[in-house]
């Protein structure tokens, strides 16, 4: 049997905020890979708007989870880039997607699949 979580203390509760926010999972996953500007960030995470994705932006970057470096270039480049307790996201990311593929596993439909291979 695996260590009790307690649900009610508060990294717990954060934890489930921050992930709870549509597109933060995105804009996490998207840059495990590599810093990116925000056309490409925008390209590759292929859902939120302009406007969603700057706002998600500037919430995980208040938070400590991504950081905006700015070269002054000329011309200026903006690029957005995990801190190290964001880049901590994979071990949870990738956990998540355990359970999703026992989730779709699980399912009814999974199952009459199987059986009627």
């Amino acid at each position: 049997m695996g260590k009790t979580i307690d649900c009610q203390c508060k990294a717990f509760q954060l934890a489930i905020d921050v992930l709870g926010r549509p597109w933060t999972a995105l804009i996490l996953s998207v840059l495990q890979a590599r810093p990116l500007r925000f056309s490409e960030l925008a390209e590759a995470a292929k859902g939120p708007g302009d406007k969603i994705l700057s706002a998600r932006l500037k919430e995980l970057e208040a938070r400590g989870l991504v950081s905006r470096n700015v070269d002054p270039g000329p011309p200026v480049k903006v690029t957005y880039s995990l801190t190290p307790c964001g880049r901590s996201f994979e071990q949870v990311s990738l956990a998540i997607e355990r359970w999703g593929h026992d989730m779709v596993e699980a399912t009814p439909a999974a199952k009459r699949t199987k059986r009627a291979s």
